[in-house]
């Protein structure tokens, strides 16, 4: 227990000297160097240096070491896999993308073979084999069945939808693998060290190609019944068409229906092109219509109108004290779209959440 907190401690606040970390454990001095010891001798913790500008000798300073374990994570999206690897202190130490065949009833995908490579080439670039990598997170536009195992809400990846997938994919690599949907990936990562930071009960709105959410109530994030909680693109909302015929259907390029029809990044690039906006997605067609008068106004307007139609349906119903909002739309809106969202917002649902854009740079999947 004590070498626990130790390490907790040592994750938490960075280098520490045997003082301080035992100041802050509550352990005696005796205690504390011999859980030191204990750790330096076990791999996990190593002297970095020494405290300065103190009085008397300079004391030691120990901190996690780096190399005691291996983690990769991936993200998976219809054109590919991307992988890093990081060590156990969360820096990142390689990344590699392999593409995937075009979706189809012709390409299905090979999703063990596909992971396997992306990992395989993030472990190279980080220079170390797949034997020191300690545990696999995937982050998967979809949502394992916790009764079955088998990927839901995901037709779009043909060749993923099989039980046994996350213990052939642990097999390939040699590491326990969680698969888990990439939105409630990108919630913890806020919750960690972005715009969620200290709130409990938070919903993270994903707005990119695809549309989802994480619902985070208690600090826990809810899955619901069939792991579906948060599939939020397929709410019937006025002005969009019903999404209808299920799965097999939604894998249709001309499919779906709802919230995601309004919002989604290709609803972007028409609702600009209306306006005379030409873009060729929807972060460049937001970026013009920033710095459009008049018909760039009317695009951000609509837009948000759309967008806190959707969250007032989400609020009414769970109530968060946070709505992050994150993906490509609101990050390419930036804040301008957002106070337009707050503005659209006051007034449709009684419960008034703080809104904010995401606060993790990079990719909030992956990290």
């Amino acid at each position: 227990m004590n070498d626990r907190a130790a390490l907790e401690l040592l994750v938490t606040h960075g280098p520490l000297t045997r003082t301080r970390l035992g100041e802050l454990t509550g352990l005696s001095k005796p205690t504390a160097s011999q859980l030191l010891a204990r750790l330096e001798a076990a791999g996990l913790v190593r002297a970095t240096g020494t405290a300065t500008g103190r009085p008397g000798p300079n004391a030691r300073l120990y901190a996690i070491n780096p190399a005691a374990a291996h983690v990769a994570a991936l993200a998976v999206d219809q054109e590919g896999v991307t992988a890093a690897v990081a060590d156990i202190t969360g820096r990142t130490l390689g990344e590699h993308r392999v593409a995937t065949p075009a979706a189809g009833p012709r390409a299905p995908q090979d999703p063990v073979g596909i992971v396997r490579t992306a990992v395989a080439g993030a472990a190279r670039a980080a220079g170390i084999g797949l034997d020191a990598l300690h545990h696999t997170v995937v982050g998967i536009p979809g949502a394992l069945d916790p009764r079955t195992g088998e990927l839901r809400y995901a037709a779009h990846l043909p060749g993923w939808h099989f039980p046994a997938l996350r213990a052939e994919l642990a097999a390939a690599l040699g590491t326990p693998v969680l698969v888990e949907n990439d939105v409630n990936l990108a919630a913890v990562a806020e919750q960690h060290h972005g715009a969620a930071q200290d709130f409990d009960d938070f919903v993270l709105v994903w707005v990119d190609e695809g549309v989802g959410a994480a619902v985070v109530l208690g600090g826990r994030v809810l899955r619901g019944t069939t792991g579906g909680a948060g599939e939020i693109g397929y709410m019937p909302l006025p002005g969009a068409p019903l999404a209808r015929g299920g799965p097999p259907a939604a894998a249709r390029p001309d499919a779906g229906g709802g919230f995601q029809k309004l919002v989604g990044a290709p609803a972007v690039v028409e609702l600009a092109r209306r306006h005379g906006i030409e873009a060729a997605g929807a972060g460049e067609a937001l970026a013009t219509a920033l710095r459009t008068p008049g018909a760039g106004e009317r695009v951000l307007g609509e837009l948000a109108r759309r967008l806190a139609t959707g969250l007032a349906s989400v609020v009414a119903v769970v109530d968060p004290e946070l709505v992050v909002l994150s993906g490509e739309v609101p990050r390419a809106g930036g804040e301008r779209l957002r106070q337009l969202v707050e503005e659209e917002l006051t007034g449709l649902a009684l419960p008034r959440p703080r809104l904010r854009l995401s606060g993790v740079a990079g990719g909030p999947i992956l990290a």
